[in-house]
C-alpha cells in the first residue's frame, strides 16, 4: 500500500526509492514527457527461473560463492592483523601496531598474504551456506506446515542455516588451516600450492582437518546469528520503516535494506563467534596444541575479547556487503531478495 492509500503511515524512506501500483498506474502517461516529474524507479522484474527449482538453488548456490569468496578476500589485511593478535597478543598489542608490524616486517604485500586459501576457502563455504540455506529452509518450512512454519519461522531460519554451515564448513576447513598458516607464520608457505602440500606431508590429510570442531563451534553459530537476525531485521524494516510491500519496492531500495540487514546481524555474529574464532586461529598456528593450551595462553577474557574490535568492524561490513551481493546477484536473475516474505507460498 503506498504513502497516499495510507496517509496515517509515515515513511522512514525516501519517497522516490519506492513505488505502489497505482503510483505507476499514474505515472505511466507521464513516462515520455521529459519532464522528470513523476519518474519512479521500478521494483525488480520477475525472471524466468521458477521459484525453488533446480535453476533457482543454482542461482543461490552461485550468488553465495561470489558474496563470501569476494569479501573475505577483500578485508585479507584486516583479517591478517586479527589472526595475529590473536596467535601472538604479546607482539601485537593493538591494531594500529599491528598493522605496523606487518608493514614494517614484511612490506605491503604481506598484507595480502593468504589470499588464494581465502579466496577459494570461502567462495567454497558461501556456495554450500546459501545455497543449501535455501534449500533446507524450504525443506523445513514444508515439514512444518503453512501454519506453524510462520509461528516458528526463527526456528526453521536457525534449523536451516545450522545444517547448511555444518555442510559448508567441511569444504571450507582445510582451506582455513592453510590460511592461517600462511598469515602467522612466517616463512611457512607462500600460498596455497606449496601450502597445504606441506601441511598433508607433514601432519597428513588429518592435519587439515584439526581443526574443524572449534571451525563448527565457530561458524554454526555465526551462521545462525547471521541469517536469523537478518531474515526478522529485513521483516521488521519492511514492516515497521517502509510504507509499501517489499514486491513493488524498487531494487535499489531492497539492496540497501540487505545492506543495512547485513551490517546489523554480523555485529551480533561477530560477538557471539569470537571465542571459538580465537581457538581456531591458535590450533591452526600451534601445532599439537589443545583447546586447554589456547585457554592457558590467552586467558578466558582473552579468548573473548582479543581482536574483538576489529572483528566487529570486519564482520559487520562483511556481512553486509555479502548480503548487498548476493541479493544482487538474485535481483540480476529476476528473483525476489531475501526476506520480508514467508520462506513457501
Amino acid at each position: 500500500m503506498g504513502v497516499s492509500e495510507n496517509p496515517s503511515r509515515q515513511s522512514l524512506i525516501p519517497s522516490f526509492l519506492y513505488t505502489s501500483s497505482m503510483a505507476m498506474k499514474n505515472s505511466g502517461s507521464g513516462a515520455g514527457d521529459g519532464s522528470g516529474r513523476n519518474f519512479m524507479i521500478g521494483a525488480p522484474k520477475e525472471g524466468t527461473i521458477e521459484m525453488f527449482s533446480p535453476a533457482y538453488y543454482a542461482a543461490c548456490t552461485a550468488g553465495g560463492m561470489l558474496c563470501c569468496g569476494l569479501t573475505h578476500t577483500a578485508v585479507t589485511p584486516l583479517d591478517i592483523v586479527k589472526c595475529n593478535m590473536q596467535i601472538d597478543p604479546v607482539k601485537y598489542k593493538s591494531i594500529s601496531s599491528g598493522f605496523g608490524i606487518v608493514l614494517k616486517e614484511q612490506g605491503f604485500r604481506g598484507f595480502f598474504k593468504g589470499w588464494s586459501p581465502t579466496l577459494l576457502g570461502y567462495s567454497a563455504q558461501g556456495a554450500c551456506k546459501y545455497g543449501l540455506y535455501e534449500v533446507f529452509k524450504k525443506k523445513y518450512t514444508d515439514f512444518a506446515g503453512a501454519e506453524y512454519a510462520a509461528k516458528y519461522k526463527t526456528l526453521i531460519y536457525l534449523a536451516g542455516s545450522a545444517s547448511a554451515e555444518f555442510i559448508a564448513d567441511i569444504a571450507l576447513c582445510p582451506l582455513e588451516a592453510v590460511k592461517v598458516r600462511v598469515q602467522t607464520q612466517p616463512g611457512f608457505a607462500r600460498g596455497l600450492a606449496d601450502g597445504l602440500p606441506k601441511i598433508v606431508k607433514a601432519e597428513g590429510v588429518s592435519g587439515l582437518y584439526k581443526g574443524i570442531v572449534p571451525l563448527w563451534g565457530r561458524q554454526i553459530p555465526y551462521t545462525m546469528m547471521k541469517f536469523a537476525t537478518f531474515e526478522n531485521t529485513v521483516e521488521g524494516i519492511y514492516k515497521y520503516a517502509i510504507p509499501t510491500p517489499k514486491d513493488q519496492c524498487s531494487s535499489t531500495l531492497q539492496l540497501g535494506v540487505s545492506f543495512t540487514g547485513g551490517y546489523i546481524a554480523g555485529v551480533f555474529c561477530a560477538v557471539i563467534s569470537h571465542p571459538a574464532d580465537n581457538l581456531v586461529s591458535f590450533l591452526n598456528n600451534a601445532k599439537g596444541a589443545t583447546v586447554g593450551d589456547a585457554v592457558n595462553k590467552l586467558g578466558l577474557l582473552g579468548l573473548c575479547t582479543r581482536g574483538l574490535p576489529l572483528r566487529i568492524v570486519m564482520i559487520g561490513t562483511l556481512t553486509g556487503a555479502q548480503w548487498s551481493i548476493y541479493d544482487a546477484c538474485k535481483v540480476f536473475l529476476g528473483l525476489p531478495t531475501t526476506g520480508g516474505t514467508p520462506a513457501s507460498k
